[in-house]
């Protein structure tokens, strides 16, 4: 239950009961924090965009870029065909998608050299740069576990199909 002023609401779904009146939807100007259930939850929203493994592996192949000049390490920039080269499997759509939607949530800076054709070059900002500490440390956990996690996997398929 959530206190709102005098009233209690039901946190399953945050309305008050009333007998007589209709329910009233009550909304926090920001999601309980961890609650992943909570449609305004900053975790559920950062994982609703930046969740896809594209975007993953695009944040930290430009974190692994070398610097070239007086760039910072971590920021080097990066040619549009040749993040498509370290990305092996991506289509362009979905490469240029991905960047996109980088861009749009600043994860990620596009410079465009007016050039013929266009040359397009792509960073990692500062806030990129931030969000890469946990993507380092789910890669590390994956390639600690993950062959436990298979393991898990093919038991539990085997288990299945000795069941008929």
């Amino acid at each position: 239950m959530v206190t709102v002023g005098e009233r209690t609401a039901r946190r399953q779904d945050g309305t008050f009961p009333s007998p007589g009146h209709a329910e009233v939807t009550v909304r926090p100007a920001r999601g309980d924090r961890g609650d992943l259930f909570d449609a305004t939850c900053p975790t559920r929203h950062l994982l609703d965009r930046v969740g896809s493994k594209w975007s993953v592996m695009l944040v930290l192949t430009l974190h692994a870029a070398a610097p070239i000049g007086d760039a910072e390490p971590g920021f080097a920039e990066l040619r549009f065909a040749e993040l498509r080269r370290r990305a092996p499997g991506i289509s362009q759509k979905m490469l240029t998608a991905s960047l996109r939607s980088l861009e749009r949530d600043g994860l990620v800076a596009r410079r465009v050299e007016p050039t013929t054709p266009p040359r397009v070059h792509y960073r990692l900002t500062r806030l990129g740069a931030s969000l890469v500490p946990a993507l380092l440390a789910l890669r590390d956990w994956a390639e600690t576990n993950m062959p436990r996690v298979d393991d898990n996997g093919a038991a539990y398929d085997g288990r299945l199909a000795s069941r008929g």
